[in-house]
């Protein structure tokens, strides 16, 4: 309201000198008195306006940029530079929110796609690419269906039944399941979210594997011996001979059964992350010394071994895992090399590391199935397996075995010439 009466008395001020003038002078002095100062009032607002209009047309509108005005027009230059000033900040603050909710979202191991009501992309994260295999600087206002274009998630986003996701096995970035989840939010917006899937789908594949097996090598023993059972529970059934021949392969399946629940239950132990390894000093000669004795028996002079100490260093960790670990390779290198074959037993000390292998003779391994052999019931030949009276879960718990003392295996082999398995010790586990 100050501002209105301060304008509103310089124009009367000025009407007032044109009334003196006329009354002192004439009326035509006053009419020019006054036409004059409207005129370079014109004027005055025409320079500023122009001033204001080049401003306007600028990329740069910072408030240093804003031109310099007199009169009413600095205070109108000096309201709209307070203007822009606050603009630029809440700008600022807008971009430092922006920046940082894209640092997150980038860092979220989830995908996040925004897309509109035509399901065209406004904005993913890197996350949403690489699961998707899409780019948000090349596709940015595409259909994503033109992009992913699998039926099934055509069909999910057409259907607007989003209650439950989506599994998608097949995308553009091969090897990937996804699952995907959609929630509209905002005026026909809606958030597709995306998660990588594939370590669940494979835990539940093993899962479901590891329950088929495990059904299947428990049930062929069983059924051996509720057969017998059912034959020697025959009343007429009388041949000492064949009673106990029966007797003879019932023991032999209860024990491939107890020896079957025995390697589970210390696999179930190895896989437990809360049990620490028990450590203490492991004296490897001896140990060794009682696993070519076990050898041995288990050969029963069917092959020739040997046992080579070229170091007397021991090992920090677990005596009763690495029994087992050490006994298992032997035990594998017994089964599947023929009668007369030769196995060496051999620890010693190479680049400050420790290295326990064990060398065979026998049928040897084809190179693509060296890499599998650690999971759990995997067997090259089903039925030599059973027949050497193997449980299919030996190499999956040495593999857990040395995982829990940060050692390492190493398979060497030639089908016909014979395989080596070689356990790498770090030189931290070494005692001199």
């Amino acid at each position: 309201m100050t501002d209105i009466w301060r304008r509103a008395s310089n124009l009367l001020f000025i009407v007032f000198i044109a009334a003196v003038l006329w009354m002192i002078l004439d009326a035509v002095t006053a009419l020019m008195f006054l036409s004059g100062v409207l005129l370079w009032m014109v004027f005055h607002h025409l320079r500023h306006l122009v001033a204001l209009e080049h401003w306007l047309q600028r990329s740069d509108h910072s408030p240093a940029s804003i031109p310099a005005g007199s009169g009413a027009w600095d205070d109108v230059f000096a309201h709209l530079s307070r203007y822009v000033r606050a603009h630029s900040q809440s700008q600022e603050l807008l971009s430092l929110a922006l920046e940082r909710m894209r640092n997150v979202t980038s860092a979220m191991p989830d995908g996040i796609v925004i897309l509109d009501d035509d399901d065209r992309i406004e904005w993913c994260n890197p996350m949403a690419e690489k699961h998707l295999g899409i780019s948000l600087s090349f596709d940015a206002g595409q259909q994503i269906t033109y992009l992913v274009r699998q039926m099934q998630f055509v069909a999910f986003l057409a259907s607007r039944q989003y209650s439950n996701p989506l599994t998608l096995r097949q995308t553009r970035q091969q090897g990937i399941i996804v699952s995907l989840h959609v929630i509209p939010y905002g005026y026909n917006q809606k958030l597709l979210i995306s998660r990588d899937i594939t370590r669940f789908e494979k835990i539940e594949t093993m899962r479901r594997d590891f329950i088929a097996n495990v059904s299947h090598e428990l049930r062929t023993p069983l059924t051996v011996v509720a057969g017998f059972l059912e034959t020697l529970s025959e009343e007429n059934h009388e041949n000492p001979d064949f009673n106990r021949r029966i007797l003879l392969l019932m023991t032999e399946q209860t024990t491939r059964m107890q020896r079957l629940i025995e390697d589970l239950l210390v696999l179930s132990r190895l896989e437990n992350a809360q049990e620490k390894v028990r450590e203490k000093t492991v004296n490897v000669v001896n140990l060794l010394h009682e696993i070519l004795q076990d050898a041995q028996s288990l050969s029963a002079g069917r092959h020739r071994i040997k046992l080579n100490i070229a170091t007397h260093d021991q090992l920090l960790g677990s005596e009763e895992e690495l029994r087992s670990a050490f006994g298992n390779l032997v035990s594998n290198a017994i089964r599947y090399t023929p009668d007369h074959g030769e196995i060496s037993i051999n620890w010693e000390k190479r680049a400050d590391q420790g290295l326990f292998y064990v060398q065979d003779s026998g049928i040897g391994i084809e190179a693509e199935h060296i890499p599998r052999l650690t999971e759990r019931f995997y067997r090259i030949d089903n039925s030599r397996s059973r027949e050497t009276g193997g449980t299919g879960l030996g190499l999956a718990i040495v593999k857990h075995v040395l995982n829990r003392h940060q050692a390492r295996l190493e398979i060497n082999s030639q089908v016909g010439q014979g395989s080596r398995f070689s356990i790498w010790f770090p030189a931290n586990r070494l005692i001199s």
